[in-house]
């Protein structure tokens, strides 16, 4: 306070916040009708020099950044789309009830699409963080995924790849090889790599297993693939 004892014979109250490599925030009070350049900058120069010396006494008992207790309370935040939000809430809260329940963290969701999870363990955060995105992360066309079958029709089957995102993987796309039936390889629940071809006129999403070594997960390339065939 400029009416406090402290400062009450001086002219103003300077206060400078901020690192070595420079300043944050600044705070000043005056009495009179205004200071000089030289003023200015006299006082900012003195308040680097005291700056850096206390900086550099606090340094002096440092010995290194502190182990963060396994049970101190940590919070994570991230941010969506506004137009996820009711997504990620689902009906009624239905669908951030079932996160919150799962992961085992507190939720919090805000109008801007800010979300904040918090717990003691960090194996709750990432696992709702990993729930929240599934949700709302979109698929990369050409990207590879491992997948699950879901189902198995005539024409191919349904694959599970993307969070709760199926796809269909056509029976030509499953081998290099024509098939009676996509039963003859696969089977509901088996693991799969898939290649995201691309979506179809209605959005829907095109899979491939062809494209993909189902050992390693990498790309066939187009040499590879001709090799096959023959």
């Amino acid at each position: 306070d400029i009416l406090g004892d402290e400062d009450h014979l001086g002219d103003m109250d300077f206060k400078v916040a901020g690192t070595e490599n420079g300043i944050t925030s600044l705070q000043m009070d005056i009495k009179i009708a205004g200071i000089t350049p030289e003023i200015m900058e006299k006082a900012l120069e003195q308040a680097r020099t005291g700056r850096l010396h206390i900086l550099g006494e606090m340094n002096k008992s440092l010995t290194g950044a502190a182990e963060f207790s396994e049970h101190a309370p940590r919070i994570e935040t991230m941010q969506i789309p506004t137009d996820k939000i009711r997504e990620v809430i689902g009906s009624g809260g239905k669908v951030i009830r079932e996160i919150v329940e799962v992961s085992g963290a507190k939720v919090d969701i805000n109008d801007e699409g800010i979300i904040k999870i918090a717990s003691p363990n960090g194996e709750a955060i990432k696992k709702a963080y990993e729930m929240i995105w599934s949700i709302v992360a979109e698929p990369e066309e050409g990207m590879v995924y491992t997948g699950t079958v879901v189902k198995i029709v005539d024409f191919g089957a349904f694959v599970n790849f993307f969070g709760k995102r199926d796809g269909l993987v056509h029976v030509s796309q499953i081998e290099n090889r024509r098939l009676n039936h996509p039963s003859d390889v696969l089977k509901e629940g088996q693991e799969v790599k898939v290649k995201l071809l691309g979506f179809d006129d209605r959005g829907k999403v095109r899979l491939s297993m062809k494209v993909v070594d189902q050992t390693t997960g990498e790309e066939i390339v187009e040499e590879k693939k001709e090799a096959a065939e023959e």
